[in-house]
């Protein structure tokens, strides 16, 4: 289970620092769905990118991989709001399907991914089969 939990690591790693590139290369789509009631949108989603990419990066760095999981959960928590603008008002967005159905299966999705962060926040039982961006070999 440990290797596959691992491999799963680094897909949400790579997968959560995409997403917060994305918040930088093409704002507008995220912007989109923040909901109106909050101040500055593109601020907002910059900052969001910034935490996306810091904690996928987090993901994969021993000491502070546990405090990066919990920092991905509060981030997927924060972030809710902006699925649920974009399913209740129908928001369309270029290359996402249109349907109410999907854009209503998004949100527990949110939920998938908060568990599988949530996965990460336990002590490794083998820090050394850790995915890691750094060698943890004592020399």
């Amino acid at each position: 289970m440990s290797k596959y939990k691992e491999i799963l690591r680094v897909i949400l790693a790579i997968s959560i620092i995409v997403v917060g590139i994305l918040h930088f290369a093409i704002p507008e789509p995220f912007v989109k769905i923040v909901p109106p009631q909050l101040p500055s949108p593109l601020e907002l989603v910059y900052i969001s990118g910034v935490f996306e990419i810091l904690g996928g990066i987090g993901l994969l760095v021993p000491n502070v991989s546990r405090a990066a999981a919990w920092g991905l959960i509060a981030l997927f928590i924060a972030v809710f709001p902006a699925n649920i603008n974009m399913a209740v008002n129908r928001i369309h967005l270029d290359n996402v399907p249109d349907s109410p159905v999907f854009q209503y299966i998004r949100l527990p999705l949110q939920a998938v991914l908060i568990a599988w962060a949530y996965w990460y926040t336990k002590p490794s039982s083998d820090r050394r089969n850790q995915a890691s961006l750094i060698n943890l070999d004592e020399k």
